[in-house]
């Protein structure tokens, strides 16, 4: 087939301003709520009573976001088409008390979040951002985007054995940047230089949720640009598909015969367990109240479930030219080959066959290619929230994704086209 996205760049280019923008899970469904409002949807809060209208609607739960879109002439019991991602990347989170520091270094407390690739974060230029919880309540988002802090490597002449025997990094004692000079450190000093930023008074602040991020913005990559390189890839690249597929469906002149939902879930890189991660009540709720608002009962909600499918669509792994044999040698997913159907007989992917055929219908029907993986024998395999969906909520469920190279990282590398096939067959997929 000819690639469209060959001869059309834009929804990469805004996939590379919405990383640029989204440093933290709370930025990144802020940002898609923009998004979606500019689409006609609305917001709903969790605390008021539903109506059973038609339209789009969302809920914004911390890092998380659940957006449906009700067609006219859904009935109670009208199955759903989910989109799952997650909002949250590794990386370097501020402590509780962060003001540190020693030999005339002021220095910010950090604890390690996910599993990220230490070394990649070593010798950047880090910003800082995330939520600012207020005394009465209410949050701010905060974000510095330049240069701030800095965790420096250790000279090579200090340390001769990295040579020999690699680099070893000590998460405590070797992964705490630095922001400053001085001999005093003074508690609260960060907080207050956040609340300045912020606009708020000083002392407002009771609360945080703060995280580093590289200051280096996406850029395009190789002598024909064919690559992206750029932060927070895993999964931000897959909640700002699933975005423009629902807001394109939403918009469409023929509307889809089920309920399309967008459900980006917080802490999927550290197991999912919490109040907006998929292994919470946030989706199923959302689900079921959007049945009982429209009149439905307790069979209907049974009905639409069981004719509910969900793609799980997270980052997976590229062949690596220079680590071949760490992948299955006769599944070779390619940058710029299409996304990629997950799958592990050992249940850590949700796909079956199945699924399998759900996700070709979706991808012929827009004339998308894609390709297969499975891990090697020999190596573990990863897992998403495919498998978490499919358990707790008892929906079909698929997984598949984008490959990439350099997951983890601070800065990850994607082939140019393959987000604007993802987000074409998250479309077909939806308006199905």
């Amino acid at each position: 087939m000819t690639n469209p996205a060959r001869f059309d760049r834009g929804h990469t280019d805004d996939l590379m301003t919405f990383l640029a923008a989204s440093p933290t899970p709370y930025h990144a469904v802020a940002n898609a709520a923009e998004r979606l409002e500019k689409a006609g949807f609305r917001q709903v809060a969790e605390t008021d009573a539903w109506d059973g209208s038609s339209g789009g609607k969302y809920v914004l739960r911390g890092g998380a976001i659940v957006a449906w879109y009700v067609p006219e002439g859904a009935t109670p019991h009208t199955p759903f088409r989910i989109v799952g991602a997650h909002t949250d990347s590794p990386n370097l989170r501020v402590k509780p008390l962060p003001d540190s520091g020693a030999h005339g270094w002021r220095q910010v407390a950090v604890e390690i979040y996910g599993g990220p690739l230490l070394n990649s974060w070593l010798d950047r230029d880090l910003g800082i951002a995330g939520r600012l919880t207020l005394r009465d309540g209410s949050t701010r988002l905060v974000n510095v985007d330049r240069p701030l802090l800095r965790v420096p490597q250790l000279a090579i002449h200090l340390d001769r054995s990295v040579t020999a025997d690699g680099l070893k990094l000590d998460k405590q004692r070797h992964m705490q940047p630095v922001w400053g000079l001085g001999r005093d450190v003074r508690d609260g000093d960060l907080i207050a230089f956040l609340e300045e930023t912020a606009g708020v008074p000083a002392g407002e602040v009771t609360g945080w949720d703060l995280m580093t991020h590289s200051v280096e913005p996406p850029a395009y990559l190789g002598r024909d640009r064919e690559l992206v390189a750029g932060p927070r890839m895993d999964n931000l690249l897959s909640v700002h598909a699933g975005t423009a597929a629902l807001a394109a469906v939403a918009s469409a002149p023929s509307k889809p015969a089920s309920i399309p939902v967008l459900a980006a879930f917080d802490h999927e890189e550290n197991g999912s367990q919490s109040d907006t991660g998929a292994d919470g009540p946030l989706l199923g709720n959302v689900l079921e109240r959007s049945v009982f608002a429209r009149g439905g009962s307790f069979e209907d909600r049974a009905r639409a479930f069981a004719g509910t499918v969900c793609l799980s669509s997270d980052t997976g792994h590229a062949v690596h030219p220079n680590y071949a044999e760490r992948h299955d040698p006769t599944h070779h997913p390619r940058v710029n080959g299409g996304p990629i159907l997950k799958v592990n007989v050992n249940n850590r992917y949700a796909t079956d066959g199945s699924g399998r055929a759900e996700f070709t219908a979706a991808c012929e029907a827009a004339d998308v290619p894609f390709q297969s993986f499975v891990s090697n024998n020999s190596m573990p395999c990863g897992t998403t929230i495919g498998p978490i969906t499919a358990a707790r909520h008892g929906i079909r469920t698929v997984d598949i994704g984008v490959a990439i190279l350099s997951m983890h990282s601070v800065r990850e590398l994607c082939g140019a086209d393959d987000p604007f096939l993802l987000a074409n067959a998250l479309t077909a997929f939806l308006q199905r």
